[in-house]
């Protein structure tokens, strides 16, 4: 469902089957590793879990049972979570719905993910008259900023709303650690239905998990066509050859722009608006996971065309410390024909004999011409071509970039399912805070 094209990347098939050895080593290891909990790779056989664990089932269907109540008493879903904890979903339900989507059961809005003021404010105002329920998502559920949203979400629902108690009860769902912690605790204590974040799966890789499959079954997905995607996406990638699994052959690609080519940047384009939040995740999920030991790309992210008339210079013009990898798509979700005026005012008939997706890709095509070639832009593109946009290329493409990720940060040879950075200001803040003194 998706195929990596190389020949606008300045890339040779042999400059990447010199690594076949070392994708061998890395994917030997991470099948292995599968089953190790303290590994953090769980998210690998996932799509395998969904039909074979029975667990899993089991709280599939207790998610697909409440997703159908809460679709019948509420307007809106908040989810409050930050990093992976929120932006699967949203990338999911965004790319598959779009923007203005007006037949989706309940909308879906986020909270949690910042400490903007004014954010929190408006949208505590916003709620105040609606009928909302929470999911709350956090492993520990001591991050600052869901902990703090969490808390005054709660006292709009129980002590401005005045809901009844069953109703809160019903209405909060707490997604968090199976045994510990202090989400755990108070979900035990108030009697909230939960779902579990798997031990051996990180953040940033749940998006196939109680994480980000909630939240989608309630806006109305198709998740059995998500996971229907990542099966295929797993079968594709359990070969080890770089040239027949396409997450490979992307990982490769990337880490010979940046060890031979010494591109320190990789720009991920998208000419849908539906895939702004897609990109966000995918920035995360690299980010992340390569960002360490002083090493690994950084992930940037344009939504062209509307980006050609800011950044556009730049890429055709500037230093060349990037490349970019490019998302094409074979069919819209949805299309618009140009109409044709009578008296040709603005002299655009020349375009009623192409749709407006059609143009688009038009768009796409000059694009990656003067952006990568020689004799103009010199900028190595790597175009990924994707069918379609729906369920299951959602699935599809996330499971596809999970397990490129993996084997990107493992070329580095840093850990892909850590992320000590983060730590640091934490610590300033809850120092600075007065936390725990």
């Amino acid at each position: 469902m998706i195929n990596v094209d190389l020949k606008n990347a300045q890339i040779k098939i042999e400059d990447l089957l010199k690594y076949q050895d070392q994708v061998t080593t890395i994917h030997q290891k991470l099948e292995a590793n599968i089953a190790n909990e303290d590994e953090f790779c769980g998210w690998i056989d996932m799509p395998l879990r969904y039909e074979r664990d029975l667990d899993y089932q089991a709280s599939w269907q207790k998610m697909n049972t409440l997703a159908l109540k809460l679709q019948e008493e509420v307007d809106i879903l908040l989810v409050i979570g930050i990093g992976g904890s929120y932006l699967g979903s949203r990338a999911a339900i965004e790319m598959v719905q779009g923007l203005y989507n007006q037949k989706a059961p309940v909308k879906v809005i986020y909270c949690g993910n910042t400490l903007s003021s004014t954010y929190v404010s408006q949208l505590l105002e916003y709620l105040t008259d609606k009928e909302f329920a929470i999911n709350v998502i956090s492993k520990s559920g001591t991050t600052t900023e869901p902990a703090i949203a969490f808390r005054l979400f709660y006292d709009l629902m129980v002590n401005i709303q005045k809901k009844a108690k069953d109703v809160v009860r019903n209405r909060i769902i707490v997604t968090t650690d199976k045994e510990t912690g202090i989400l755990h605790q108070l979900a035990k204590d108030k009697g909230y239905q939960t779902f579990v974040v798997p031990n051996d799966i990180g953040g940033r890789y749940s998006v196939l998990t109680p994480v980000g499959i909630f939240p989608m079954l309630v806006a109305g997905l198709d998740v059995e066509r998500v996971m229907i995607g990542a099966q295929k996406a797993y079968q594709e990638c359990k070969n080890d050859k770089i040239l027949a699994n396409p997450a490979y052959k992307y990982a490769v690609s990337r880490y010979y722009l940046y060890q031979e080519r010494n591109k320190s940047v990789e720009i991920l384009a998208t000419y849908e608006t539906q895939l702004q939040m897609f990109a966000e995740w995918w920035k995360q999920l690299f980010g992340e996971s390569e960002g360490k030991e002083n090493k690994g790309l950084f992930p940037a992210s344009v939504l062209f065309t509307t980006d050609l008339h800011s950044l556009g210079q730049f890429i055709q013009e500037g230093s060349k410390i990037f490349f970019e990898t490019v998302i094409t798509l074979k069919e819209p979700t949805l299309d618009v024909n140009i109409p044709k005026f009578e008296n040709d005012e603005d002299q655009l008939n020349y375009l009623t004999k192409y749709s407006l997706n059609e143009i688009n890709y038009k768009a796409c095509q000059a694009t990656i011409a003067a952006h990568s070639g020689y004799q103009f832009g010199n900028v190595p593109n790597i175009i990924l071509e994707w069918e379609k946009i729906d369920s299951e290329m959602f699935g599809f493409a996330a499971y596809f970039f999970m397990r490129a990720c993996a084997m990107s940060a493992s070329l580095l040879q840093v850990n892909p399912f850590n992320q000590p950075g983060v730590e640091v200001y934490k610590k300033n803040m809850f120092e600075l805070l007065g936390k725990n003194k």
